[in-house]
């Protein structure tokens, strides 16, 4: 009886090591595949799959083709480069009439600056020059990878004292999803004072964030998401458990302008009203109820434009 007990003990105990190893594998290859662009593969356009298919994402990891300019500014423009943690290719686009500032603009997760186009239209058409930035690792930049608005940050900084150097004083910043994250990161802890901001869908923390990836794959969070943080941070060298905008939002005094859609499937309410607790400057919440994650250009192009505009003009530094 006591041998028994012991087999069954020892079976249970290498069943348990063989589930920890398993699951550390798992959080690896996601968290590379989560960092990293592929050449090819599809990203799925919904979560709407069948078992099997979820079974296989979530034993695979989610491929992230990596991100292509597809379009080209009607508008006149010139491509910049700029040296940052790898060469950044930008559009610089003047105003149509004398310009009262520059925005510069950050795309998000998986995106690129073609898809910056339409917001960057509404800024120039309101008298504001612009530069529309590839963050490392999309269209047009270098490199291969992303660390979701860590490393970035350095990207933003880098762009906004280019603009310094040419002698603009009302620079803005404009940042979705992960170019928010990116942007209050460089305000936090790069010496980057820009006239205002504007930051549209922001996660809380990296945790949340990470946890919906399994959460749309039927997973539970734990412990997925936090081997996750781990070995993504481990990958690429940065602390991913830390690099939290709800934290970067105390340091963030200048004006700035939240917006959020009430349908985003990838950022809850609640995180949006933590962040906006946290900001520490004259501060603004914009809600859309019929908008989802990202573009609100699609079903409130007007209300977006006014409210945008009209934060940029009462921010300008006189």
């Amino acid at each position: 009886m006591k041998r028994s007990a012991t087999k069954i003990l020892k079976r249970t105990l290498w069943l348990l090591l063989f589930l920890f190893v398993l699951a550390n594998v798992v959080a690896a290859m996601h968290a590379y595949k989560f960092t990293h662009f592929s050449s090819g593969g599809e990203r799925p356009k919904s979560f709407n799959l069948s078992t099997a298919e979820k079974l296989r994402l979530l034993l695979t990891g989610v491929d992230n083709p990596r991100p292509a300019n597809i379009y080209k500014p009607l508008h006149q423009y010139t491509t910049v480069n700029i040296k940052s943690n790898v060469n950044l290719e930008c559009w610089y686009m003047p105003a149509l009439k004398s310009p009262k500032g520059t925005v510069l603009l950050f795309h998000g997760y998986t995106s690129c600056k073609a898809l910056l186009l339409d917001r960057a239209q509404v800024y120039i058409q309101g008298g504001y020059n612009c530069l529309l930035v590839d963050f490392m690792g999309s269209g047009g930049s270098g490199g291969n990878s992303t660390t979701v608005g860590f490393k970035e940050a350095q990207e933003v900084a880098d762009c906004y004292k280019y603009i310094q150097q040419k002698g603009e004083k009302n620079i803005f910043l404009y940042g979705s999803s992960m170019g928010a994250v990116a942007i209050m990161k460089a305000v936090n802890d790069k010496q980057v004072h820009p006239a205002g901001i504007i930051i549209d869908c922001p996660f809380a923390t990296m945790k949340e964030t990470v946890g919906i990836r399994f959460t749309t794959l039927g997973v539970p969070q734990f412990p997925m998401a936090n081997l996750l943080l781990f070995w993504g941070g481990l990958e690429n060298g940065f602390n991913a458990s830390e690099h939290n905008p709800v934290d970067y939002a105390k340091n963030v005094h200048c004006p700035a302008l939240l917006q959020y859609g009430e349908k985003d499937e990838r950022v809850g309410r609640n995180e949006i009203d933590r962040v906006y607790k946290n900001l520490s400057g004259r501060k603004q919440l914009a809600i859309y109820p019929q908008a989802g994650h990202d573009n609100f250009l699609l079903n409130y192009r007007k209300e977006w434009s006014k409210t945008t505009i009209s934060f940029l003009d009462k921010s300008r530094i006189k």
